[in-house]
């Protein structure tokens, strides 16, 4: 990249900037501030800044140049091996599919409405300086599951349909054995299920209010759970009972009793 377009990248905007790139007969590029016939601008948009990545820890996780740690939103890769943590399927191709896609390029982040998670991470949405939407091409490749945590809601849709693609298309993640939808009979049967990402498939059976969530019963032993917080989201709970749904999200248990948490309407399909 052109020195002159590095240093650009590099720095932060505070007010809407155009750069010209032009091609010469020996077929050179040139970049400048001002317009030269045939140059085609390059906007840089108010308030970007362009940094360099680091290191890259896993397919979600980066760090940047000048040490912030920044986690991708709406997106979940699987994770690696690290500490005493085995990999899972999935997290190493992940992993390698991010390094090469921000090796020899800066990025710009697009900072949720949580600025930071609880461990202080920057999530954001990535794009390269060739405008490739990082978050939205792993999904398309198979390579990460989407997860909506309120009230970070930019680029639901893209997100999702890049999802859709990716699952009817069965590409990366969505050909493991883990990503595959089980019945909800299966969850009682399966100690190994707890703590993991699942699929699950069922009737519900009834509905029920506490102060704070609203439960879909499926079985005497497994339910999904919406906090009331976010239930203006969702479709009318109370016309779920009696219908078949498949919930997607970390299965948590307490004694004989499994349940989920669903944040966004994307994690409930309709079967």
């Amino acid at each position: 990249m052109p020195l002159i377009l590095m240093l650009l990248l590099a720095l932060p905007v505070f007010a809407d900037t155009t750069v010209f790139q032009w091609q010469d007969d020996q077929g050179k590029q040139h970049y400048t501030d001002r317009s030269h016939p045939n140059a085609q601008p390059i906007t840089i948009k108010s308030g970007y800044g362009f940094s360099a990545v680091k290191t890259v820890y896993d397919g979600d996780t980066l760090v940047l140049d000048d040490g912030r740690k920044v986690r991708l939103l709406g997106i979940n890769t699987p994770e690696v091996q690290h500490h005493n943590q085995s990999g899972e399927a999935g997290g190493e191709e992940a992993k390698q599919w991010l390094i090469n896609a921000l090796k020899n390029t800066t990025i710009r982040l697009e900072i949720g409405a949580e600025k930071t998670d609880k461990y202080g991470r920057t999530l954001a949405h990535v794009f390269t300086d060739q405008k490739v939407h990082i978050n939205v091409q792993l999904v398309a490749a198979g390579l990460a599951a989407v997860n909506i945590y309120p009230t970070n809601l930019l680029y639901v849709n893209e997100l999702l349909a890049a999802q859709e693609h990716a699952e009817r298309a069965g590409l990366g993640i969505w050909k493991q054995a883990n990503y595959q939808p089980i019945d909800v009979s299966e969850v009682d049967k399966t100690a190994s299920l707890s703590h993991q990402w699942r699929r699950i498939r069922g009737q519900v059976s009834a509905i029920h209010y506490t102060k704070k969530y609203v439960y879909l019963e499926f079985t005497d032993h497994f339910d999904a759970r919406i906090e009331r917080e976010w239930l203006s989201l969702f479709p009318n709970v109370a016309t779920y009972p009696n219908k078949r749904l498949e919930v997607r999200g970390w299965l948590n248990q307490s004694k004989d009793h499994r349940s989920m948490l669903i944040r966004h309407p994307s994690a409930i399909k309709w079967l």
